[in-house]
């Protein structure tokens, strides 16, 4: 794990727009396509601001969130919502949009189409995740009905989740998946999630989801 720190948050956005842009124009000059896989939440909204005005070959970039929970687009809960809003607009209005939502009651009912999508842009280029004070990353919660079958080896690429504490449904990669990533970052702020960090750092996976990625990952904190 690589730790970087920053004198502010409106820096370390900026910085790390620019960082992930660079990786994804690499990716694209090598292999002619990219696959760029993001949270949701309010942290990264800020990032998603500079990243969309980057004069990128966007048409050849499919983007896709790490997570979703189980809501309409309408909802204000919706990852999905937040990804049109703020990232694929300007001139990453022309990415391609890989979905982890349809319409149906339940994640179960679609999961066999949504993986399909998502198999067809791995591996993930370059991969920013966000992490909980209770050190869940994507929808990889402490003691969600299933985290264990998500943090296996052989584990599928998609994978629905039900975990207390979150009101919905959701629907989540795999650790493999972003194991695979070929960049990882993780942005986090203030001091409560970088001691959750630190202590991820001590803690077996199923305790601490977050560690099952941390090995190669380079971590953005800004207090």
């Amino acid at each position: 794990m690589i730790f970087q720190e920053y004198p502010d948050r409106e820096l370390m956005m900026i910085s790390l727009a620019d960082h992930l842009a660079s990786e994804l124009g690499a990716a694209l000059r090598q292999q002619g396509t990219a696959t760029l896989a993001v949270p949701g939440g309010t942290t990264p909204g800020p990032i998603f601001d500079t990243l969309c005005a980057v004069d990128l070959d966007w048409a050849n970039v499919n983007v896709m969130l790490t997570d979703e929970r189980w809501v309409p687009e309408s909802s204000d809960r919706s990852n999905t919502r937040l990804l049109r809003e703020r990232l694929l607009v300007e001139n990453a209005a022309a990415a391609n949009l890989v979905p982890f939502y349809a319409d149906a009651p339940a994640p179960e009912d679609k999961l066999v189409e949504l993986s399909q999508g998502i198999e067809a842009v791995l591996p993930i280029s370059v991969l920013l995740l966000g992490m909980g004070a209770d050190m869940h990353t994507a929808s990889l919660f402490p003691g969600a009905d299933r985290l264990e079958e998500a943090m296996s080896d052989d584990a599928p690429v998609l994978v629905p989740m039900r975990a207390p504490g979150a009101p919905e449904p959701r629907m989540t990669l795999s650790a493999p998946v972003l194991q695979g990533a070929l960049n990882t970052h993780i942005v986090i702020t203030g001091t409560e999630k970088r001691a959750a960090l630190e202590r991820a750092e001590t803690l077996d996976p199923s305790e601490a989801p977050v560690a099952a990625v941390l090995k190669n990952a380079t971590v953005h904190w800004a207090e």
